[in-house]
């Protein structure tokens, strides 16, 4: 249940009337009614950022739509993956609904936009559903007459290895499991320089991260990983990966033999409260067109079944932008009976959840100098994306005469610095020059 706390409000609502406004808020089922009660004339008060819901949702029979838009102002240091994550969505989902934000450079003081809305997928609704174009998991569960769906942003399959698509079900479980690599990414890994041994025991270097869920399908997973600013991206072998906070939650509640279906759904139709939404992705280019024919034949059934026109205008509008979320292609009725609520202002957060801790700088101890850039702007992007590889490099700008070195560390000998040293060539072809402070 989400509530606005009276101690939180601004001092221009505390004008009104105390008895009517705590009326007016504790009789509130949750944040998504405020809009409705709260006067027109005022805008909504912010919000704390950790009380608003981003994965488990009721589900009525009749409703396709779960969640809510919310917007938060960006801090100096924010990145758009330590956002995503904070609030479980992935990088795609952030980055779509806020079309020209830099990823590693948002703008200080900037608001930008928390598709914490979801369209569910169009098909049954039992155990685990995952909806490879909007790169998210749907896990559903009866409660009584009601159901309840958790859901979670995922890291999906590239173009050359794809996720399959299909009926499956979970086969087994395993905590902190061992990476047995597969020939082929043995293979991959040869031909960078970066040889693998056979396997990978549990630790901070094992892609599959702390836990396991093993698909019918044999050689796919649910699992974890090193890399959580992967999440949102098609960047794996075909696995599914979840944030590790993520993947620990599904882990602790999904027995063996639960079913899972995957799916490729780019538009996707739903309705709440009378309200007819569209949500877009950008396809896959290997997606073809029936997902659209599909959508477009139900956008016409809905219209004709309930005689109240849609508007195509915003239709074509919310395809072209494919912007990631449910938006409303209903046309508004005169009265105003049919009208979707504003976006939640969020407080920041004090941290962000996982975002990384740089070392303060030391003089005994070895360094990586990865660039020097005369940008300032670009040397805090690089020293973001090293910050975020997996397992975390440290990674910050020092600036001289207009100068702007990015370097990696502190490491604790020369071997620790010659190791990340590598991997920045292997995976940012950076070519870094190891020494001592």
């Amino acid at each position: 249940m989400i509530r606005y706390p009276i101690n939180a409000l601004p001092g221009l609502y505390k004008k009104l009337h105390l008895t009517v406004l705590l009326m007016l808020i504790l009789s509130l089922p949750g944040c998504a009614d405020m809009q409705g009660l709260w006067p027109k004339s005022l805008p909504l008060p912010a919000y704390p950022a950790d009380r608003i819901e981003r994965n488990d949702f009721r589900v009525h029979q009749e409703e396709d739509v779960i969640g809510r838009l919310a917007s938060i102002r960006i801090k100096n240091g924010d990145t758009l993956p330590d956002i995503a994550r904070h609030f479980s969505l992935g990088i795609n989902t952030v980055s779509a609904a806020n079309p020209g934000v830099d990823i590693w450079v948002p703008v200080s003081g900037e608001r930008i936009l928390l598709p914490i809305s979801f369209t569910l997928p169009d098909t049954r609704r039992k155990g685990i559903v995952i909806n490879l174009a909007s790169m998210r998991l749907f896990y559903f569960k009866a409660d009584g007459k009601q159901m309840t769906v958790s859901t979670y942003p995922v890291g999906v399959g590239t173009a050359e290895r794809p996720t399959p698509m299909g009926k499956m079900y979970i086969s087994r479980k395993k905590f902190r499991p061992t990476w047995f690599v597969p020939a082929s990414i043995a293979a991959d890994h040869r031909k960078k320089g970066d040889p693998l041994p056979p396997k990978v025991p549990p630790g901070p270097l094992n892609p599959l991260g702390e836990h396991a869920l093993y698909l019918s399908r044999s050689t796919y997973l649910i699992h974890g990983t090193n890399k959580p600013a992967s999440i949102g991206l098609r960047a794996t072998n075909g696995c599914i990966r979840l944030y590790p906070e993520d993947v620990e939650r599904l882990y602790a509640n999904t027995p063996v033999k639960t079913p899972v279906k995957i799916v490729n759904q780019p538009y996707l139709v739903g309705q709440r409260d009378g309200m007819v939404y569209l949500e877009a992705h950008l396809p896959f280019k290997e997606s073809g067109t029936a997902n659209w024919k599909k959508a477009y034949a139900k956008l016409k059934k809905i219209e004709k079944k309930s005689g109240h026109a849609l508007d195509w205008k915003k239709i074509k509008q919310v395809v072209v932008e494919a912007r990631g979320y449910p938006v409303p292609v209903s046309l508004v009725l005169h009265d105003g009976g049919m009208r979707t609520a504003d976006p939640i202002k969020l407080w920041h957060p004090r941290k962000l959840y996982g975002q990384p801790e740089i070392p303060a700088f030391t003089t005994d101890a070895w360094y990586v100098l990865a660039a020097v850039l005369d940008d300032k702007v670009d040397a805090q992007r690089l020293a973001a994306i090293i910050n975020h590889q997996g397992p975390p490099i440290p990674a910050r700008v020092l600036t001289k005469d207009d100068r702007h070195r990015v370097l990696a560390g502190p490491f604790k000998d020369r071997r620790a610095a010659k190791k990340a040293a590598k991997r920045l060539k292997i995976d940012l072809e950076l070519d870094g020059v190891v020494f001592e402070t």
